[in-house]
């Protein structure tokens, strides 16, 4: 049905020009899909269990392959792999520093948190957290660390500088992923058997507001939030409601749920168009991708992509 008011998106004015590009945990490829026409128009092969993914500061595509226990880092202008950085055992998250030399990487076998040699691939440090560390978020100023673990339930906070856990900041249960809000002050939190997004004052390292989710017809336990996206203005949060199967559309200032969009099988991760037109939402178990136009929030298009698809970069 979404694919029937798919003309309604690509009728509108300043279509996006460019490539999502989708990481998948059971095919050893990233999906494409052409924004203009938001359809799929090829793959790029890739390492095993692609997993998160994200851009660097050079506009080269760094995915995190859990299985090859490596980042793969792919030029988006030839569609060709690189290089390859060693990661350590079952990479699953990552971030990049703001200078771009270290990446910092949870490590969920090991319950650790790796510092890497970006351009090396040397690690730097080793720090251990709470068991199955997974969400990796580094501030802006680049001095302090984030790192969820989902089963301790807390948030640690790492100086950067010193490569220590300096707070240990307890959060809802099965803590995920992180955004930042644009002034740096709060730092949102999905939690993913808690049914909501702890939001943390970052000069305190205290919870300062928590925000629960309600979706008709949807047992609490069965709204599993993962993903989130923070608007460049600050004003909204978009969060992906797991097995809810729904986007929740939220007033940062207000603190409250404004929309809620149906979207396919588990809502696993969301990412905005540079423009913020787009919502793209990554389905884990319907194997596919959910455009949603933000401004009706409404979805105009539901795009089959790899076997278990995890995460989305867009490139424009």
């Amino acid at each position: 049905m979404l694919g029937m008011t798919a003309g309604l998106c690509l009728a509108g004015a300043a279509l996006a020009q460019g490539t999502a590009y989708v990481s998948s945990e059971k095919d050893q490829a990233l999906t494409l899909i052409d924004l203009a026409t938001l359809s799929v128009k090829g793959t790029i092969p890739t390492c095993k269990r692609g997993r998160h993914i994200q851009m660097t500061a050079q506009g080269q595509i760094m995915l995190a392959c859990t299985d090859s226990n490596a980042a793969d880092v792919i030029d988006p202008a030839t569609g060709k792999s690189v290089r390859r950085i060693p990661l350590g055992d079952e990479p699953e998250a990552f971030d990049i520093s703001p200078d771009g030399k270290t990446l910092y990487v949870s490590n969920e076998d090991e319950g650790a948190v790796s510092f890497i040699d970006a351009a090396n691939g040397k690690v730097l440090n080793t720090i251990k957290v709470g068991k199955e560390p997974e969400g990796v978020k580094v501030s802006a100023d680049g001095k302090t660390l984030y790192v969820t673990s989902e089963v301790a339930s807390l948030v640690h906070a790492i100086d950067v500088a010193s490569a220590k856990v300096v707070k240990n900041i307890k959060v809802g249960k099965r803590p995920r992923r992180m955004a930042f809000t644009p002034d740096g002050k709060e730092l949102w939190v999905t939690n993913e058997l808690d049914a909501s997004v702890s939001i943390v004052a970052t000069d305190t390292g205290t919870v300062k507001d928590t925000i629960k989710f309600e979706v008709k017809g949807a047992r609490s336990e069965d709204i599993t939030p993962v993903g989130i996206q923070i608007s460049r203005d600050g004003k909204r949060a978009f969060v992906a409601l797991g097995r809810a199967n729904h986007v929740a559309f939220v007033d940062v200032p207000a603190r409250k749920v404004t929309h809620l969009v149906l979207v396919g099988k588990r809502a696993w991760n969301v990412t905005l168009d540079k423009a913020e037109a787009r919502l793209y939402v990554v389905n884990g178990l319907s194997d596919d991708v959910t455009v949603v136009d933000v401004a009706a929030a409404k979805p105009i298009k539901s795009i089959p992509v790899g076997r278990v698809p995890y995460g989305l970069v867009v490139v424009e």
